[in-house]
């Protein structure tokens, strides 16, 4: 699947032809440069390795100085493989937000907002016991039983139980592309997309 680098850059809406209210995400999509192009004779398979965003000289290791150098760009803060692109680029090209169409769908992917230690009710879902009558003290959101007494005499694996939440890597697929704005790099598509501003998302055709 071909795509690009982008950065969530946050939420807004527009009007549809109908006159509905569309809740939309406008990321900042390239331009990517091409900083390696991987080959069947070389590396088995076929694939573009994309730059996005410039990184210092003072926060960069030789070994990205001299990678970058090869294609003749700085040296990038996000780089990532991409397969499927029908044409042929070489390394320097960049390749811009005008890569997608109005109207086509795309699937983002992205690393979730951290929420840090979370109990069961905002984690998973849970009722909690739903009253506070009948003796509850302090029980409201607690998880309740994890499991029967002698036997299996253990908590089985996977539980739900509270722990860390979110901080993953999340893909939401079919997002409708609804505007392209190529003066400004910037892509608006349909719907939510993981990760707080600023965060980097993978677009995907």
């Amino acid at each position: 699947m071909s795509g690009l680098i982008g950065k969530k850059i946050g939420m807004t809406s527009i009007y549809d032809e109908n006159g509905k209210n569309i809740p939309c995400t406008v990321i900042e999509a390239g331009p990517c440069i091409v900083t390696q192009v991987r080959t069947e004779e070389v590396d088995g398979y076929s694939a573009l390795q994309l730059g996005f965003d410039d990184k210092t000289e003072k926060s960069s290791t030789k070994a990205e100085a001299g990678h970058a150098k090869k294609a003749g760009t700085s040296v990038k803060r996000k780089v990532v493989e991409f397969q499927g692109f029908g044409e042929d680029y070489k390394l320097g090209d960049a390749i811009t937000v005008e890569h997608f169409i109005e109207g086509e769908f795309v699937d983002i992917a992205g690393t979730s907002k951290g929420k840090g230690f979370q109990g069961v009710v905002k984690r998973h879902g849970f009722g909690g016991v739903g009253q506070a009558t009948h003796g509850q003290h302090n029980r409201l959101r607690a998880p309740g039983s994890i499991g029967a007494a002698s036997y299996p005499a253990r908590v089985f694996k996977g539980m739900k139980m509270a722990g860390r939440m979110g901080g993953e890597r999340v893909n939401v697929e079919n997002l409708r592309v609804y505007k392209v704005v190529p003066e400004k790099n910037l892509l608006v598509v349909k719907g939510c997309v993981p990760g707080h501003k600023n965060s980097y998302v993978i677009i995907q055709k």
